[in-house]
């Protein structure tokens, strides 16, 4: 890999400025690196209530640009988010799967339509506050990790298409949180100490069934052991994910154990939650999963390889063998068994700090099967576990 080729100084560059910390140590990084620095403040969700902080984040980054001395631009994506975005959240939780629209936002909206709008403005280079890192390589732009571990973005990135990331930049990628906070406060931003957001943003800090069931109805059914035998009655599949523990509402059953349940599995035909206790949790373990049509970040792979696999943000990156399939996609069968991989979620690739791409987990291979003790194909959450 290559350093980042970086415009020349005096470039005009569009900072997505949120009014959190991060953008605005972009922003004066690029600023005083000698860029005609501008700023553009989106707004992705137009349901204001105490849980959204959209109107104070404006507020904040109005303060950001006239303490930086930037010009700031506002559009809103409101109506794009609920057509691109959120309505494929809707259909994923109503099937029942689990998805991360973080990673939908990212492809669609702040790589996509904003990074559209940004050259409609006059600028050819696009700036966020995310801790990742692009560098330049004779095929194109590449993705890796960012310097501050802790904080790195790419697992959210890696469904940008390629060919978006050649006008991006990452002021951020070679700093710690800790290092953009001084910076922030040598500085004179008020925002220096900004708590960091959290959760998806047009949830806020609500509870998140309290969200979703304003959206999807309650369709109640049973709650079932692996070995069938019903234990309760759940509000609806949506509502739940694979390795929950909290809000099954289940004591103790004749003959079974004083101990926690645990989401296995969703049955769609038959609307049916299956549910496994502590000394189960074996079963709650997968050997490999089935991943959807992949977004390459370099030259598409056709034969097995070695990867290390990330199937959730903060997981540690998992050693995997990665399998494309002729119709598409590839298998992943991990070296040591993963908990709870999850429809819905996201699979993404890695070698070394390099991002190769990802995408959607399909299904799930429990880990008998890939041990050997029973058939090879690959089981969705909504087969009888």
């Amino acid at each position: 890999m290559n350093v980042t080729a970086m415009p020349a100084p005096g470039t005009r560059v569009i900072v997505g400025l949120s009014g959190g910390v991060d953008s605005a140590v972009a922003a004066l990084l690029l600023r005083e690196a000698g860029y005609a620095v501008e700023a553009l403040f989106m707004s992705n969700w137009d349901e204001e209530d105490t849980y959204c902080t959209s109107a104070q984040d404006y507020q904040d980054a109005r303060s950001i640009a006239r303490e930086l001395g930037i010009v700031l631009h506002r559009v809103s994506f409101a109506e794009q988010y609920r057509a691109q975005v959120f309505a494929q959240f809707l259909r994923e939780y109503g099937a029942g799967r689990t998805p991360n629209p973080d990673v939908l936002c990212n492809r669609e909206i702040k790589f996509g339509l904003c990074l559209d709008y940004i050259r409609r403005l006059g600028a050819e280079w696009f700036a966020t506050g995310h801790y990742a890192r692009r560098v330049s390589d004779v095929d194109g732009p590449l993705l890796a990790r960012a310097a501050d571990e802790a904080k790195d973005q790419s697992y959210f990135l890696h469904a940008v298409p390629r060919a978006r990331l050649a006008r991006v930049l990452f002021p951020l990628a070679e700093l710690r949180k800790s290092a953009v906070r001084e910076l922030a406060r040598r500085a004179g931003l008020r925002i220096h100490d900004k708590p960091d957001s959290t959760g998806i943003c047009f949830i806020g800090e609500r509870p998140f069934a309290q969200f979703l069931e304003k959206y999807l109805p309650d369709t109640p059914g049973p709650i079932e052991s692996a070995d069938g035998r019903q234990l309760g009655t759940h509000r609806g599949l949506p509502f739940y994910t694979l390795g929950q523990r909290a809000g099954l509402a289940l004591g103790g059953a004749r003959g079974l154990p004083a101990e926690p349940w645990y989401v296995l599995g969703k049955i769609a035909e038959r609307n049916a939650l299956i549910v496994v206790q502590r000394h189960q949790q074996r079963e709650l373990e997968a050997g490999a999963v089935r991943v959807g049509e992949l977004n390459w970040l370099c030259r598409e792979r056709t034969s097995p390889f070695r990867a290390s696999v990330q199937l959730r943000h903060r997981q540690p990156p998992q050693s995997a063998r990665v399998e494309p399939l002729p119709q598409g996609g590839a298998a992943v069968r991990f070296e040591e068994p993963q908990r709870a991989a999850t429809p819905g979620q996201y699979a993404v690739l890695y070698e070394g700090r390099r991002c190769l791409g990802g995408g959607v987990i399909e299904s799930v291979e429990p880990l008998a099967v890939h041990a050997g003790e029973a058939a090879g194909t690959l089981l969705t959450h909504t087969g009888t576990p």
